[in-house]
C-alpha cells in the first residue's frame, strides 16, 4: 500500500490556522477523500485544535505534516497527523467550563482521533492523531484494513 507524506511549515501566527485548513483540504480531495466525509471534518478540525495550540501556546513556528493513503475507495485507510513544535512541555487535556470560550481543543482530538498520543523530540515535542476512514467519532472501530504508522 502506498502512502503519500506531506509536511507544511507553520509560521508564528493565529491567521496560518486558516492556511494550513485550506491546505490539508487540498490535499486530502488529491488523494479522494471528499471533503464533505466525517473522515475530512474530522481531520481539518484536529489540524485547526493542534496547530492552534502549537502557534498560540509556543509563540514560535511549527511543522504540519499529513501521510495520506492512497488506496481503492473501499479500503480507504488511515490518516495521520503529525504538529511538531518547540516545546516541550506536554499536552494536557483541561475539562472547560460550559461557558468557556477556549480549552477544549485535546478533549476534540481525543473525541475525533482513532489514537492519538505525542513524544519528545529534539527540545520540543510532536502531537500526532490517526483517524480511521468512517465515522472517527462513533466507536473508534479500525477498519479490517486500516493502515498502521509507527509512531
Amino acid at each position: 500500500m502506498q502512502v503519500l507524506q506531506v509536511q507544511t511549515e507553520v509560521r508564528a501566527d493565529p491567521a496560518e490556522v486558516g492556511r494550513v485548513r485550506r491546505w490539508a483540504r487540498a490535499r486530502l480531495a488529491r488523494c479522494g477523500i471528499g471533503l464533505d466525509e466525517p473522515l475530512a471534518e474530522a481531520v481539518v478540525l484536529i489540524i485547526s485544535e493542534l496547530v492552534t495550540n502549537a502557534v498560540v501556546h509556543t509563540g514560535s513556528p511549527a511543522v504540519l505534516s499529513l501521510r495520506l493513503p492512497e488506496v481503492p475507495e473501499e479500503c480507504a485507510g488511515t490518516v495521520r497527523v503529525e504538529v511538531a513544535d518547540i516545546s516541550s512541555r506536554p499536552p494536557r487535556p483541561r475539562h472547560a467550563d460550559s461557558d468557556a470560550t477556549h480549552g477544549r481543543g485535546l478533549e476534540l482530538v481525543d473525541g475525533l482521533a482513532s489514537r492519538w498520543g505525542w513524544h519528545p523530540e529534539g527540545a520540543g515535542k510532536r502531537i500526532w492523531c490517526e483517524v480511521d476512514r468512517g465515522e472517527p467519532s462513533a466507536g473508534r472501530v479500525e477498519p479490517a484494513c486500516a493502515v498502521a504508522f509507527p509512531a
